[in-house]
């Protein structure tokens, strides 16, 4: 009987499972992901078993998992409501030693009664949706561990990126603003602390995580050790573009006047400062460090966007919003 891992991701060509998918492709794991489709941005590699499916659809699902009995970990990265949970802890119990869910740091309560948050810290998704189906679905995971013993792992990073993603609300409008000799608009006033780690980093830690059974039953946030401000990010990715940056600071509520699906993420989300205690993490994975301070990171992300022309797409709308507020 062969001792080499088999895993399961349902996805793996977003920014954070294509990264574990890379990760795992070099080491000695029988990998298999679900996605429903292809991303040339992020090639699968060819010794990665690639099944395409739909995972919601319950019929397609039993279609191309026939005749695999077990997986010794699955990782749930595309999981978005509770639903999703139910269908999985019926497919998957008794078939996997652990279910590992990607839940989100936004399900810690904004602004935080403490900081640094940890694992015990206080959730609540308040108003946003997102946060809020994570973190019902979290409690679906939790309440099928505790009932029937489900082996459900919850991992939660914060704001992860690559290459391919601008780590900003309004994209590559920004940096194009920037070039054009105009400000960029920023919540607040540009003090509140954040999060962002590279989703190679993330994928390192991960991957060294899998299967360990002191996670199992446990929730674990994966976040960098950097802190950084919000105009700190923006004056990274200004200088990576080769201009000073330009910015203009505007309250969360006048942003979303002017942006009302904006409004919504800085006044639950972006607006509030997260710092994150990560030494469960260091605890479990002793010999992990982040590799990619932002400062590198945002260097990567201008290259790949000058890349291409065709990367380089701006909002007008977005244009024409951040000149009314700038005046």
């Amino acid at each position: 009987m062969s001792s080499t891992m088999r895993v399961l991701f349902l996805g793996g060509t977003g920014v954070l499972s294509a990264a574990c998918v890379s990760e795992l492709a070099k080491q000695d794991v029988e990998l298999t992901i679900v996605t429903r489709g292809s991303d040339t941005h992020r090639p699968v590699p060819p010794q990665v078993r690639h099944l395409q499916a739909d995972v919601r659809d319950a019929a397609a699902m039993d279609t191309v998992l026939a005749g695999t009995e077990h997986f010794d970990v699955v990782v749930n990265f595309i999981g978005y409501h509770p639903d999703d949970i139910a269908a999985d802890v019926a497919r998957f119990t008794g078939r996997t030693g652990q279910y590992v869910f990607i839940s989100t740091g936004s399900v810690y309560a904004r602004p935080a009664p403490r900081l640094p948050v940890d694992e015990s810290s206080a959730r609540r998704a308040g108003n946003f949706d997102y946060p809020r189906l994570k973190l019902e679905c979290e409690e679906a995971l939790e309440r099928a561990h505790r009932r029937d013993g489900f082996p459900a792992v919850i991992i939660r990073p914060a704001h992860v990126y690559d290459e391919t993603v601008l780590p900003l609300l309004a994209g590559w409008t920004v940096i194009d603003r920037w070039r054009r000799g105009r400000p960029a608009v920023v919540h607040g006033d540009g003090t509140s602390l954040w999060n962002l780690m590279h989703a190679r980093d993330f994928a390192h830690a991960l991957t060294g995580l899998l299967g360990d059974d002191r996670l199992t039953g446990e929730s674990l946030h994966i976040t960098s050790d950097e802190i950084l401000t919000w105009d700190g990010i923006h004056t990274s990715l200004a200088r990576a573009a080769g201009v000073e940056p330009l910015l203009v600071h505007r309250s969360s509520e006048d942003i979303g006047r002017e942006i009302p699906w904006m409004g919504t993420v800085l006044t639950e989300d972006f607006r509030h400062s997260l710092i994150y205690d990560n030494s469960k993490l260091h605890r479990l994975l002793p010999q992990f460090t982040p590799g990619t301070p932002f400062r590198k990171g945002a260097v990567g992300i201008v290259d790949w966007f000058d890349g291409d022309p065709g990367r380089r797409r701006t909002d007008k709308e977005l244009d024409a919003a951040f000149d009314r507020m700038a005046g």
